[in-house]
């Protein structure tokens, strides 16, 4: 067949593509769903999932004790994100608070940490994923209760410690979000590059969005977390990069003089900017680089992945 493979399964393939874009289109958070139960997979991580579905209507929910179950799952219209997202929370810690939560809902801290069984580490993962603000409060209020409940099983364990109330303050905005990104690789607080939009204005760096408007062969800059680098065999060392900011993915094309000449830069890089010429055909955006800077340093302590193939 046209694909490379035999006519039958470019056939299945053709039919599987419909079907997703399908779902995609006609029942978004069902397809997100079932795209985050199945990772890892593919070339998109579970951030960019996320952030392409938010950007078409979809709800996201954060994992909670009290509402998730252990996979992700359709909460009316929105998406309840699972336990399973949870960096450090094993399936079985995770079924057993889920069993706990349906035979009662949870009294507080130590009503869940009794009924589900859970050690030290499963609630350490908990309050930094912020999966306890249902039952303690933020971050830094669930990591002080945390820290007071017991987990020795003997006969002091159903009595509650006694210690006076405390009022801590809440996290920062880019602390939650550099938390969520180390315990579940995503945040449904703003995009980062969002926080660094003013800096990145400055510098007049665009946004994924407002390249679409300009005109094509006209020179352009934009800047994003790398989340893709690929070298296709037959691109004649021709390296495509996936830039994601807080208002969409850029598609960068870097040919093979500038990447051997900027190899730190392409290949270290977690925050590019790029310079060079955009390009725009069928609806399809590219911005041809002509030189890359490195501003990874702005990024500070932010986890960030990058799919690359080679």
């Amino acid at each position: 067949g046209d694909y490379g493979f035999p006519e039958s399964h470019a056939t299945s393939f053709a039919l599987l593509a419909y079907a997703s874009a399908w779902l995609k289109c006609h029942e978004p958070a069902a397809f997100l769903v079932g795209l985050l139960n199945a990772q890892p997979m593919g070339f998109y991580p579970a951030s960019q999932l996320v952030q392409d579905a938010r950007r078409h209507g979809v709800e996201v929910r954060a994992p909670d004790v009290t509402a998730s179950d252990w996979l992700s799952a359709p909460e009316g219209d929105a998406v309840r994100l699972g336990l399973h997202r949870i960096a450090g929370l094993g399936e079985t810690a995770g079924e057993r608070i889920v069993a706990a939560r349906r035979a009662a809902p949870f009294a507080d801290l130590g009503d869940l940490v009794r009924r589900a069984g859970l050690q030290r580490d499963d609630l350490d993962a908990l309050v930094t994923a912020n999966a306890l603000v249902s039952l303690s409060g933020h971050r830094r209020t669930a990591a002080w209760h945390a820290a007071a409940v017991p987990l020795q099983r003997d006969l002091l364990l159903a009595l509650p410690p006694a210690e006076s109330p405390v009022s801590l303050a809440a996290p920062g905005e880019g602390e939650n979000i550099v938390a969520d990104y180390r315990s579940l690789g995503l945040s449904l607080g703003r995009h980062p590059l969002a926080l660094l939009r003013r800096r990145l204005d400055h510098w007049r760096y665009a946004t994924a969005r407002t390249l679409r408007s300009v005109e094509t062969n006209r020179p352009a800059r934009c800047a994003g977390i790398v989340v893709g680098r690929q070298r296709p065999g037959t691109a004649t060392g021709v390296i495509f990069v996936t830039l994601e900011d807080e208002t969409g993915l850029t598609n960068v094309i870097v040919h093979a003089r500038l990447a051997e000449r900027q190899r730190r830069e392409l290949l270290g890089a977690r925050l590019l900017g790029v310079l060079g010429v955009l390009q725009q055909e069928d609806g399809v955006v590219h911005l041809i680089a002509r030189r890359l800077m490195d501003h990874t340093e702005l990024l500070g302590t932010l986890p960030t992945h990058s799919r690359d193939f080679h």
